[in-house]
This record gives structure tokens, C-alpha cells and sequence, in this order.
């Protein structure tokens, strides 16, 4: 977060020994739980104090510097460390502690009467922010909803069944799934990508150590997601049943339900209601829907996939929204928009008629670019979050405001209804479609909410709505239209003594005689300091109060007047307040419509973005041809990244793409550093990506088949804090690819086997290789540096070979100096046989005598290998000789043939062993 200023930092209220006493309290408070902060609500709420660690911790990441931290009740050895924070930025700190820093927060507060007795008032995780909504997104939209899930799995045999429960309180959802899953639980991996979970909840090891567990706790590590432990008795069914008869909407029993059959999942539901207390608030009484989750409608994607095709923002990324594939596609004019779009990309579709409906909308949107402009700029942007609005009538703290705004949104959507049946492409189609999916929707929706549009106009002052005022209009109510006019009369008496006292004292009204409301005194008359020696010795003046913009004065006419209408403008606004609840109370019953709107607005609002990006990326992006699962190729002309085309001072080399069943199932991509291969490889995955999630491609044709999952290994990086080395790291993303791929997944590796010895390395991409072209059989891309690797295709089938080309100055130049070459980023057929790693050394601008020295070892090892090769042992699970000669391929082939079982059954035990990440 940003430095707040320390001139901003409240001081603290304790005398020497309120600190000695409140300094016991906090050395008395139990163990936190694990990277949590503790608050604590100073002066009913105008600022916090936090301690200990946490006083660090706030010094260091909010003030930035330790000059902040003062020391209660001693000095720095013996006093507590202690620092404040104003309301604002302790909100500030909150959004950014809670959001992205994945934090825990408890906010305590004194006893009203008992200034010494401490309690926990407010709790939050990042899944769960119910008790600080309002402190958190009081000044800004919620830009993802929080999602928490409890997980409770079931080992039987070698069968590992995973049952879940999620809730989502923002929307009133409880959502549940029960499933088989593999050793490596690549399943629930893609589940909690799909559902963006934000904090799952497991089962406390309670002394023993549970090895299924421990694998579920490193997938929520490596997916940055929370984890709490919980009690194995919160896992318990025995009250889950009547919990969900209360919870529930519908009339009839969960029991009755197919879904309370999944009993693992029944168990995880019960964890998840108890830790959001769900049935302490009675607000919640038949308010949540039940979802049960199919894992198998959407793609699966596992954290390495996300991470590879840069699907959401990054730190790294700043403030380059472009760099990630959301930020580049998120021109939503709404936050719900926005918050669907991440929904969309990581839930992208597998049932083609509903990826074709969305393209086809899609496709009308960039036709009509008078709707798609109208939309955006007129309509969308001036709704408001209808989520947050809803949640806040259920929750019984709306206000007049918040009705004005539900109005707003309601007034405005005829007019939206107009735009979208004025849909003029020329085909058809498109009107039919928009018609169906939107503006019948919209009118439904309309029809529904004409009470409420009746009822706000028949009861709220709506001229007052321009002073910023939200009343009840003096009409609607007997009792108040007498009230209002007792208070004009009253208005106009004192406007009467006003003219009065202006003319006895010669001032003029308003310029020198002000008529004014005190905050204390009530209604009364203003001179300037300078003005008021008129008024001294008059007994008909009573001085009220001098201040620094003049005396503040009154008459016995004045203050009578004042004085009954301050007393009926207290009666006025308690019959209003009581009005106003009434009036709240009704438009609450509109909840469940305003909610199905907010999705309509939501998804028009990303289909309208996926249009308008599509217009107007540096080239115009097409509609895919999709063709079903297990049918169909993948073809594309002139591809392009579509994030890296978008940053400034790049013009990105289009490439063809050809993915051919039969033909060209797995393409393996070599060619110089920094040649394009990772880009070319990394662009096949996010079109495809797009291309199921209904958005156009960044190409001049396409044509796609529905994968049923993107399975990624790319890049390299160490997580030694985790114990797991580069290499680890990437031998346990590659054995989820090996167990998870199937015949219709999209396979995506980057120059694996680089973290080890080159001959250990190259045994496992050979045998790794091919085991994806021989026994799984999917669409795969394989960029490596092991030109040895090209010659699979000798013994597997349908093995095509591609490399990057660069263009090669054969001239000798000055002596020592290496030849120009110059990168093409131009994917072509063919093999590279040749690296030029020591070419990008010396544009990394190495010494001389170093780029000398490693040219001279590549000569002798050159040498070396092709007078001197022998076969690895097979102990290290190499099958290959490594040469940089030009042996013949036949010699490759036997080589590799002579060991390539050996090598296959050690990695595939070895695979069966490893734990998941």
C-alpha cells in the first residue's frame, strides 16, 4: 500500500494509569492464529491502535518508518510497542491486508461501561469479510467476491473421494461438489481455480499427521489460498440437516435432495456454516439458494496453467493492466462485470452450443457499434454494484439513498431495452439472439420492478435528491403534510423577524444581518464583530455566542419560533424515520429481481468488453470455428499473443498454427534464446482459452476444437522457502500433467529438463515426450533446447518439428568476434540444429575473456562428444548419448531404443511416489 504521512497518526488518550492497566490487558490476550493482526477501536471508532509485532508490522508496511512506534507503560525494554491509525487509513490498511496480502483481522473494542474489558467485535478472513463490508468498500466497489470452502475427504482402497462445500455471502450461495480424484488431487486443484476460493478450511491434524491432508494444504499453497485449520468435531452431520431447512429457500427438505446424499460434502457444508456463524443471524432464514457444482462442464485449469498464460493481474504486472489476459479484456463499465469476467476465464466453457451462443453475441456487438458505444458510455456505466446494494437491504442497514439508487437503475432500463431492440447487423440472428438472451430479460425484469418505481416516486422527495437530500415527500403522509406546514409557517415568522430586527438595527437582510441555524443556540441572527456594537445595552437582544465569524444573537420573538420548530422538526423526522423503514422495508422485498438483474448486467457488460476489445486490438481479433470435443483440429492463421501485441513499441510477428489429428499431434519447437518459442507456444494456450470462454482470437482464422483441459509447464523457479528446488518444482508439475492429460487436453511445456545434468534431463524430455505422443495422445507443444529431442518422430507417430529462424551473417566480421544473427520470431517447418546461447551472452554484454573462454570449452566439448560419446548409465535415468556432432539418426535411434523401456518404468515409478505441489 502507499505511505500515509505520520503527521496523520492520532495520539493516544491514557493517562499513566489507565496504560499500566491497559498494558496487563495486552500482555494477558491468548495466542493469534497464524498472520493475523490485531485492532483495537479507540475513541468509539475514531481511530485504532494496534501492538507488539503488529505495531512493527504497521510501522514498517503503512508509516514506513519505526519513529511512529511509541512504548506503553516503559521504556523499550519493558513498555509494549504500541502506534495508532486514523480511521482512514486503518481502512486503507484493512483493503490492502484483507485483499491481497492475505491476512487475518480481529478488531476489538472496550465495553461501553467497562473500559477495562476487552471483546472481539469484528472478525475477517479472505473469505469471509461479512463483519467488515462496510468498513472495506465504504468508498470503492468489491472488486471479486469472497469465497471460503471446507474440504473433507474420504480414503477408501486406492479410491479418494473429495467432498466440498463453498459460500458465497455477498449473493446469499451455498455451493457443494463431491467427486473422485487422483493421488495428486488435480481435480480439486481446478475446482478451487474455477471458483476463485480465497480460504479453504481443513481438518486439524490433532496429533497425527494425515498424508492426504498434507497434499490438499500444498495445492492451497501453491494456489495462494488461505488455510485454516478447523476441529474435526465441526465436521460432523448431526445438526446438517435442519441447519439447511433453515438456511434455505425452498419449501421442501434438503433431505428430500439428491445433493444430501453427498455426505462428504454434507460434512464440509456443516464446517463452512458454523465458521461463518450463518445461523446466528436470523436475516439469513431462507435467504441462501444450493448449487451443486458439476466439475465437468467447465475447462479444468491447474495454478501452473494460470500462472503460465498470465491469466490474472500480477505484482509484477504495476499498473500495465495489458500484461495479464483479464486486464487486457476487462473494459467492463461495472464492477459486477468485472468480477464475472474473472469468473468467465477461469469457468471457460466445454459445451459447444453455449460457447457458439456467447461468440454469437459476441459477433453482434462488434457489428453494431452504435449499441456496443451506447451501452458502454450511456447505460452501463451509471449502474451501480446491485450486489452490495441487495446485500445491504438483507441485511437491514439501507437507507432512503439506497432506494433512490435501486430507482435509478430501475428508471433506466426502458431505455436500455430501446438500445438492445434497435440490434441492427443485417443478420437476423444476431436480433434473435439479443432478444432472447437480453432484451426480454430486461423488459421481464422492467415489468417486475414497476412497483417499486411507483412506490419510490409516490414517497421520496425526488426534487430534494439534487441538495443531496433523500426525504419523504410531506404529501404522502396526513401527519406529515400538517407537520410540514406548521414548520412553513414557522419559517416564514422567523423570516418576518428577521426583516424586523434589519430594520430596527438599520442592517441590510443576508449581507449584514444573517438568519442562521447554531449548532447549539438553533435559529438565530449573525453580525460581524465589527457590526455588532448595535446591539450592546438592548434588552431586546440576547447575545448567544461569540465566535470568530461575528455574534451570534437571538430576540424573545425569535427564540420562541426557534425554539417550537426545532421541537417539530424532531416530530417530523421521527414520523419520516418511521416512514422511511416502511418504505425501506418494501423495496427489500425486490431483492431476489434486483439480484437476477445484476447478473444480466454483469454478463452484457462482459460481452460488450470482450466486443469492444476485439474492435479495437492493434489488428482486429475473428470468430473462432469451434468444432466438438474429440472432433476437429486446431488451425490458426496469423496468431498473435494477444498481451504482448498490446504493449506499447512492439510490432508482434504473426504465426500459423497447426494442430492435425493424425498428422501433427505433438509439435516440438526449437530455436535460438529469446526466439519466440515460449510466446508461440504460451499463444496457442490463451486462444484457446478465449476461444471457450466466447470471446474472439487474436488471429486471421481459426479454427479449434473444445478441450476439456490446459495443462502447462512453463518457466522455471525455485520455492525454497516450500523445501522444492527448480527441478522439483518442475518434475511435480509435470507428473500432474502425465496423470491429469487426457486424449482431448492442450499440453504446454517449455524447456523441460533444464534443471538437472544435460544427460538426466534429456532422458526424462525424450521419455516424458514421448509417452504424451504414444499412450495419452493429445494436441501438445514441447519448445526445447534438446535439438536431440527432434528425432522422435523416428519412433513415435504423428511428431512434427518447428523451430524459430533467425537469419545468420555467415561474414567473418573482426577476428574473435562471433557472426550477426538476427531474430526472425518467424515459426517455421524444420529442425534448429544449433544453439546460440553464447550469442546472448555477449548481447548480455559478458567480458570478452569470458565469451572467449566458454567458445573455446564448446569447441573441445564438441569434440569431445563426437569422438568420445558414450551411452549415460541407465541408473540415472538417462537413455541417450548427447552429441553436438551430426551423427546419423539411425545411431540416435537405436541409442534411444536400446534403454527407452528402463527409462519409461523409472519414471513412472518414480511419478507414482512424488507427492502433488
Amino acid at each position: 500500500m502507499t505511505e500515509v504521512s505520520i503527521k496523520d497518526r492520532p495520539e493516544f488518550d491514557l493517562d499513566n494509569q489507565g496504560e499500566q492497566k491497559y498494558c496487563s490487558f495486552l500482555r494477558s490476550l491468548p495466542d493469534r492464529q497464524e498472520n493475523c493482526i490485531r485492532l483495537f477501536e479507540r475513541s468509539s471508532g475514531d481511530f485504532y491502535s494496534v501492538h507488539g509485532d503488529d505495531a512493527y508490522f504497521i510501522a514498517q508496511h503503512v508509516y514506513k518508518t519505526t519513529s511512529v512506534i511509541k512504548y506503553l507503560g516503559g521504556d523499550v525494554t519493558s513498555g509494549v510497542p504500541s502506534c495508532t491509525l486514523s480511521k482512514t487509513t486503518c481502512e486503507t490498511f484493512l483493503r490492502d491486508a484483507l485483499l491481497n496480502r492475505q491476512m487475518r483481522v480481529e478488531i476489538w473494542a472496550a465495553e461501553p461501561r467497562k473500559q477495562n474489558v476487552w471483546n472481539i467485535v469484528k472478525r475477517a478472513s479472505p473469505g469471509n469479510l461479512q463483519d467488515m463490508e462496510d468498513l472495506l468498500f465504504s468508498n470503492t466497489d468489491m472488486a471479486a467476491s469472497p469465497i471460503v470452502m471446507a474440504v473433507k475427504i474420504h480414503t477408501g482402497g486406492d479410491q479418494r473421494t473429495v467432498g466440498v462445500c463453498f459460500a458465497d455471502a455477498t449473493v446469499r450461495e451455498l455451493g457443494i461438489s463431491e467427486f473422485i480424484d487422483n493421488d495428486l488431487y488435480s481435480n480439486f486443484e481446478s475446482l478451487v481455480i474455477q471458483l476463485g476460493i480465497k480460504e479453504c478450511l481443513v481438518q486439524a491434524d490433532e496429533g497425527h499427521k494425515d498424508y492426504e491432508l498434507s497434499k490438499i494444504r500444498s495445492i492451497l499453497t501453491h494456489c495462494d489460498i488461505v488455510i485454516t485449520e478447523r476441529r474435526k468435531a465441526e465436521f460432523g452431520i448431526k445438526d446438517v440437516e435442519q441447519d439447511f431447512n433453515r438456511l434455505l429457500e425452498e419449501d421442501i427438505s434438503i433431505a428430500a435432495l439428491p445433493e444430501f446424499e453427498l455426505k462428504n460434502a454434507m460434512a464440509a457444508s456443516a464446517c463452512v456454516m458454523k465458521y461463518l456463524a450463518l445461523l446466528t443471524d436470523e436475516t439469513n432464514f431462507g435467504q441462501y439458494t444450493l448449487r451443486n457444482h458439476d466439475l465437468s462442464q467447465y475447462m479444468k485449469l491447474d495454478a501452473s496453467a494460470v500462472r503460465a498464460l498470465n491469466l490474472m493481474p500480477g505484482p509484477q504486472d504495476g499498473s500495465n493492466k495489458s500484461m495479464s489476459l483479464y486486464g487486457l479484456l476487462n473494459k467492463c463499465k461495472t464492477s459486477q462485470g468485472g468480477r464475472m469476467l474473472g469468473q468467465w476465464l477461469k469457468q471457460p466453457l466445454m459445451d459447444i452450443a453455449a460457447i457458439e451462443k456467447r461468440q454469437t453475441m459476441v459477433e453482434a456487438l462488434t457489428l453494431d457499434s452504435e449499441l456496443r458505444q451506447n451501452l458502454q458510455e450511456t447505460h452501463l456505466k451509471m449502474i451501480p454494484d446491485l450486489h452490495r446494494l441487495a446485500k445491504r437491504f438483507q441485511r437491514g442497514v439501507a437507507s432512503l439513498q439506497d432506494v433512490v439508487r435501486a430507482y435509478q437503475v430501475v428508471i433506466r432500463l426502458p431505455a436500455i431495452v430501446s438500445s438492445l431492440a434497435a440490434c441492427e447487423t443485417g443478420l437476423p440472428e444476431h436480433k434473435e439472439i439479443m432478444d432472447v438472451e437480453f432484451t426480454s430479460l430486461f423488459e421481464e425484469y422492467t415489468s417486475n420492478l414497476q412497483k417499486l418505481q411507483e412506490l419510490v416516486e409516490t414517497t421520496i422527495d425526488l426534487d430534494a435528491i439534487d441538495n443531496h437530500e433523500y426525504l419523504i415527500k410531506a404529501d404522502f403522509d396526513q401527519g406529515l403534510k400538517v407537520l410540514r406546514k406548521k414548520m412553513e409557517t414557522l419559517k416564514l415568522e422567523m423570516q418576518r423577524e428577521h426583516e424586523r430586527v434589519s430594520i430596527v438595527l438599520n442592517m441590510e437582510v443576508d449581507k449584514k444581518l444573517k438568519m442562521e441555524d447554531h449548532q447549539i443556540h438553533g435559529w438565530g441572527f449573525r453580525l460581524s464583530r465589527n457590526d455588532s456594537s448595535c446591539i450592546r445595552n438592548k434588552s431586546q437582544f440576547q447575545e448567544l455566542a461569540t465566535q470568530k465569524n461575528g455574534v451570534f444573537f437571538t430576540t424573545t420573538q425569535m427564540r420562541k419560533a426557534s425554539t417550537e420548530f426545532k421541537d417539530i422538526s424532531q416530530e417530523y423526522e421521527r414520523t419520516q424515520s418511521s416512514l422511511a423503514k416502511e418504505v425501506i422495508g418494501i423495496v427489500s422485498t425486490y431483492c431476489p429481481v434486483l439480484e437476477k438483474l445484476n447478473t444480466l448486467v454483469a454478463q452484457l457488460d462482459v460481452l460488450v468488453s470482450f466486443a469492444h476489445v476485439s474492435v479495437h486490438a492493434p489488428m482486429p481479433y475473428v470468430r473462432p470455428h469451434m468444432t466438438a470435443m474429440g472432433t476437429g483440429d486446431v488451425v490458426l492463421k496469423e496468431a498473435r499473443h494477444p498481451c504482448l501485441e498490446a504493449q506499447d513499441d512492439v510490432a508482434f510477428i504473426p504465426n500459423d498454427v497447426s494442430l492435425v489429428r493424425g498428422k501433427t499431434e505433438f509439435l516440438i519447437i526449437t530455436g535460438p534464446n529469446m526466439g519466440g518459442k515460449s510466446t508461440y507456444i504460451r499463444q496457442i494456450g490463451v486462444i484457446a482459452l478465449m476461444a471457450q470462454t466466447g470471446c474472439f482470437v487474436p488471429c486471421s482464422e481459426a479454427s479449434l476444437c473444445v478441450f476439456d483441459c490446459i495443462l502447462a509447464r512453463v518457466g522455471a523457479g525455485d520455492s525454497q522457502m516450500k523445501g522444492v528446488s527448480t527441478f522439483m518444482a518442475e518434475m511435480l508439475e509435470t507428473a500432474s500433467i502425465l496423470k491429469s492429460a487426457t486424449v482431448n487436453s492442450l499440453i504446454v511445456i517449455d524447456e523441460l529438463g533444464r534443471g538437472t545434468s544435460t544427460y538426466d534431463g534429456f532422458g526424462l524430455a525424450w521419455a516424458i515426450s514421448e509417452h504424451i505422443a504414444m499412450k495419452i495422445k493429445s494436441f501438445c507443444l514441447f519448445a526445447t533446447h534438446f535439438h536431440e529431442l527432434t528425432s522422435l518422430g523416428e519412433t513415435a507417430p504423428y511428431v512434427g518439428n518447428l523451430h524459430v529462424s533467425a537469419h545468420v551473417d555467415n561474414g567473418q566480421g573482426e577476428a574473435g568476434k562471433s557472426r550477426d544473427i538476427t531474430l526472425l520470431y518467424k515459426v517455421v517447418e524444420g529442425v534448429c540444429d544449433q544453439s546460440f546461447g553464447i550469442h546472448v551472452a555477449e548481447l548480455a554484454q559478458f567480458p570478452d575473456s569470458v565469451v572467449q573462454l566458454a567458445k573455446r570449452k564448446a569447441i573441445e566439448l564438441e569434440d569431445f562428444s563426437a569422438h568420445h560419446h558414450h551411452q549415460a548409465p541407465g541408473s540415472n535415468g538417462s537413455s541417450n548419448q548427447l552429441q553436438s556432432g551430426a551423427p546419423t539418426k539411425k545411431s540416435k535411434a537405436e541409442d534411444i531404443e536400446t534403454d527407452q523401456e528402463m527409462t519409461e518404468e523409472q519414471l513412472k515409478g518414480w511419478t507414482d511416489t512424488i507427492p502433488c505441489h
